[in-house]
């Protein structure tokens, strides 16, 4: 099976090097050959680690994708243009594809799976979510024909690691992330990892997969880690806790109405829960079934080997797929109606700092009540004439919990509103 290779960064010499030098391997285990015939680059000149490029390399990406000697296509350039209109382009041609691209599959999903399905080939990819993690052959596979009720997921290696160190040496935000950009775990620009939309993308591609719908990366709430300090990390661990950058997926029903809920937002997550072991740059992802009960997947979640690692599994089985002259069956998405963050019911870490004078408790515990927002405990912590105070609620609607934040901000007494944290599992009172 020959291939077409759209992008050669990290990722496509990882995945070059790899089947130029286990082809014969691969061929044994699988029963295909793969061959990287062709490799389209915008630059020609730029030096590349793999070795043997000579007469691959082409920068006519189109004239690859419309190539009759080509049979499958991996496209590994990322964004949207000029990505979807050559998977469109390859789609049409006759052409399978695999593709790591989650911005794109997280926004045009929908309409790159449905051009798939009326061409009969194959659209894959693994890669787009958690890197050698096999999540979406698990979910559209192995889980096939498993009810999932909820999907939880540490799905951005960088954020894990900016929190791990920040739990593991008690430092700062600025200190961990100015760390994680030195290891070349975070870019010189982290926005797309701290501000959560890295994982917001592949959040929408979990919650299409898991629940068989159609979610896009604008139905995920998200909410990134860049308000959470310290403090927030010190209490947790206190109260038996951890602090991650959870992705959420969940499907809830009132009646006979089926409905979802997808987010991305920090979360103190109980220590007895298995993803609170999850550390530095790995991913995980558990999965709450109807019959299998609960499972979870971990790994390294991105990175050039494992990345080509899952696309080379999609290879094989889009390879596979057409030399039966079959394809791997992709259900049509159904249209599920997607909840709003406001009808989430949580227990909330809220924490604020106040003048530390009479009365002030009162007011706040005030506004808590009037918006209906019960309190389960409470910590303070004197700073100088300040005072920090923590709170954990009972179990209580994002609405009112946000209306109860904005009345907090009204008060002349409060002088700031730490970071927003959802709690999940049980503490250890």
């Amino acid at each position: 099976m020959r291939i077409g290779l759209l992008g050669c960064g990290n990722v496509g010499d990882a995945l070059v090097s790899l089947i130029d030098e286990e082809a014969d391997a691969i061929a044994e285990r699988s029963g295909v050959r793969l061959l990287i015939s062709r490799i389209a680059v915008r630059d020609l000149t730029k030096p590349r680690r793999s070795q043997n490029l000579a007469g691959r390399l082409t920068d006519d990406a189109r004239g690859l994708v419309e190539d009759p000697d080509i049979d499958l296509v991996v496209e590994l350039i990322g964004g949207i243009e000029p990505a979807k209109g050559l998977i469109e382009s390859a789609l049409r041609a006759g052409k399978s594809v695999v593709s790591a691209n989650k911005e794109l599959l997280s926004t045009d999903g929908a309409t790159l799976h449905d051009l798939a399905a009326s061409v009969e080939r194959d659209l894959l990819y693994e890669a787009a979510v958690g890197g050698a993690i096999p999540l979406v052959r698990a979910l559209s596979v192995s889980l096939a024909g498993e009810r999932v009720h909820r999907v939880l997921g540490i799905v951005n290696g960088t954020t894990n690691y900016i929190l791990t160190q920040m739990s593991q040496l008690h430092g700062s935000y600025a200190t961990a992330l100015e760390e994680a950009i030195v290891k070349g775990y975070a870019e010189a620009d982290p926005t797309a990892d701290v501000e959560g939309y890295d994982a917001a993308a592949k959040t929408a591609i979990i919650a299409s997969l898991a629940f068989n719908a159609d979610v896009t990366r604008d139905d995920v709430f998200r909410c990134g880690i860049t308000e959470i300090d310290s403090a927030d990390i010190e209490f947790a661990e206190r109260r038996g806790f951890v602090v991650k950058l959870l992705s959420v997926a969940e499907r809830n029903y009132e009646g006979n109405e089926e409905s979802i809920l997808v987010r991305v937002h920090p979360a103190m997550l109980h220590r007895s829960h298995p993803l609170a072991t999850v550390n530095g740059t790995f991913n995980a992802i558990f999965v709450e079934g109807e019959h299998a009960g609960e499972l979870m997947l971990y790994g390294r979640g991105a990175g050039g080997a494992p990345t080509a690692s899952a696309v080379l599994g999609d290879l094989i089985d889009a390879a596979r797929g057409l030399a039966r002259t079959g394809t791997f069956e992709q259900p049509a998405r159904r249209h599920v109606r997607l909840e709003p963050i406001d009808r989430l019911q949580s227990r909330y870490c809220i924490t604020i700092e106040v003048a530390d004078r009479t009365g002030v408790m009162a007011s706040v515990a005030d506004v808590f009540g009037r918006h209906g927002v019960s309190i389960r405990s409470m910590e303070q912590v004197g700073l100088a004439n300040e005072a920090r105070i923590v709170f954990i609620t009972h179990l209580a609607r994002e609405s009112d919990v946000q209306a109860t934040l904005a009345g907090l901000r009204e008060l002349e007494a409060v002088k700031r509103i730490g970071g927003l944290l959802r709690v999940l599992g049980e503490d250890d009172e």
